[in-house]
């Protein structure tokens, strides 16, 4: 095996193109580091990319988007009060990654493109509008975050491209953004499923704006325009609820394994659904 840890992107990038056997970027290791002990993959090259500047940044941009880069660590979002107080969702759901320990390794990079439904901070991404940024052999380009994996283990990255950074977008007054999960334990599991919301209220509290996410209840994590369509325009009363519940769990496809049936799943999604909804909603009102 092949280790290489490049200081650029156009480094890094050809490294991955020229490899003539699998390669694997390494960013935390958290996931890739437990596949190769359990022989689950055997790269020929690994590409550590945390020696790339801009895959280590958090920088507020002019106009009020963010720029995270790939290899930012949930220890490091949870450290960074600014963008805690813009985005609670996304530094939430990173620091559901694992334990403490592993959270000081782990990255929004890495948990995308290991490329589980049950990612945590992928549907607090995709609720957030976050675009990822993508560079290769014929320069860069930006994708949603939602069309980044195509199915367990299935990214739509060409050979040689790899994630350098999130972009999310600024944030209207009166906005926030929330994510939870259920899991069997009360720790350190992995999603039965999860739930991302972020919207956007108006003064008389009025949901303006909406996008919901749901993880762990189809091959990929969704974006749910329909539920979102089912709360904008209302303060989220008990009927908007029951449309979001209705809405969530009629987006689901979910497999029955050791975590939880089939039935338990779509019951589940409506339920985390609504409460995120409820959770966003209180934070944009403070906004």
């Amino acid at each position: 095996m092949r280790y290489e840890a490049p200081e650029t992107v156009e480094r890094a990038s050809a490294l991955l193109a020229d490899s003539a056997g699998e390669a694997r970027i390494l960013a935390g290791g958290t996931d890739l580091l437990v596949q190769m002990r359990s022989d689950i993959v055997d790269p020929a090259l690994i590409v550590d990319i945390k020696r790339i500047a801009e895959t280590r940044w958090i920088t507020e941009e002019p106009g009020g988007g963010w720029r995270i880069g790939a290899a930012v660590t949930g220890a490091e979002l949870k450290e960074h009060a600014r963008l805690k107080q813009v985005w609670p969702g996304v530094v939430e759901a990173a620091n559901l990654i694992g334990s403490t320990q592993v959270q000081g390794r782990a990255t929004l990079g890495g948990n995308l493109c290991n490329g589980s439904p049950a990612a945590d901070s992928v549907p607090a991404l995709i609720a957030a509008g976050a675009v990822a940024t993508l560079a290769g052999p014929q320069g860069r380009r930006d994708l949603p975050v939602e069309d980044v994996m195509l199915g367990p283990r299935k990214l739509a990255l060409g050979k040689g491209e790899f994630v350098v950074s999130f972009g999310l977008p600024p944030r209207p007054p009166r906005s926030s953004d929330a994510y939870l999960r259920f899991i069997p334990r009360t720790e350190m599991d992995i999603a039965v499923v999860g739930a991302g919301v972020s919207l956007t209220v108006d003064a008389s509290g009025t949901i303006t704006e909406a996008r919901v996410s749901l993880g762990a209840v189809a091959p990929r994590v969704l974006l749910v325009r329909e539920a979102a369509a089912a709360i904008v325009g209302s303060r989220l009363d008990r009927v908007a609820q029951d449309r979001l519940e209705a809405a969530a769990r009629a987006a689901c496809t979910p497999i029955d394994d050791k975590r939880g049936t089939v039935e338990f799943r779509i019951q589940i999604a409506g339920v985390l659904a609504r409460r995120t909804a409820l959770i966003a909603l209180d934070r944009a009102r403070t906004q």
